[in-house]
């Protein structure tokens, strides 16, 4: 059975909608990484576990992001350390507010933070997508 398509604007537009249908849901961001140690955290009744993370103001939006779940790899360094990624990736709960953080920084829990970069590093570029 041949498809027939009664304006040529209907099959570019297909294709198009198409296309659309196998772009990623979230895009990845790019921003910095530190970690930190804390057993008070700002989200109430989130179970911390020991990957989490803590993140600026704008994005914690008075709780709003608690237990919002990011995807965060390592993609380099910031102060010449050598080889401070150590690849792959970490999956980590937002469940505090860092409040000297800017929007982009996410300070994990040292675990996730020693999962895909050396602590001696302290601080590291990253990309990183909601889940």
């Amino acid at each position: 059975m041949a498809i027939s398509f009664r304006s040529s604007v209907s099959l570019p537009f297909l294709l198009v909608a198409m296309a659309l249908c196998f772009l990623p849901i979230s895009f990845a961001r790019e921003g910095v990484a530190t970690f930190y140690h804390d057993t008070m955290f700002a989200c109430e009744n989130q179970q911390a576990g020991t990957m989490y993370a803590a993140v600026a103001p704008s994005t914690f939006q008075n709780q709003a992001a608690c237990g919002r779940r990011y995807s965060v790899t390592c993609i380099g360094g910031t102060n010449g350390a050598p080889h401070p990624c150590r690849g792959g990736s970490v999956e980590v709960t937002v469940v505090d507010l860092c409040p000297s953080c800017e929007p982009g920084h996410l300070d994990l829990s040292r675990e996730a933070f020693s999962t895909i970069a050396d602590p001696d590093a302290g601080k590291v570029r990253i990309s990183y997508y909601r889940i």
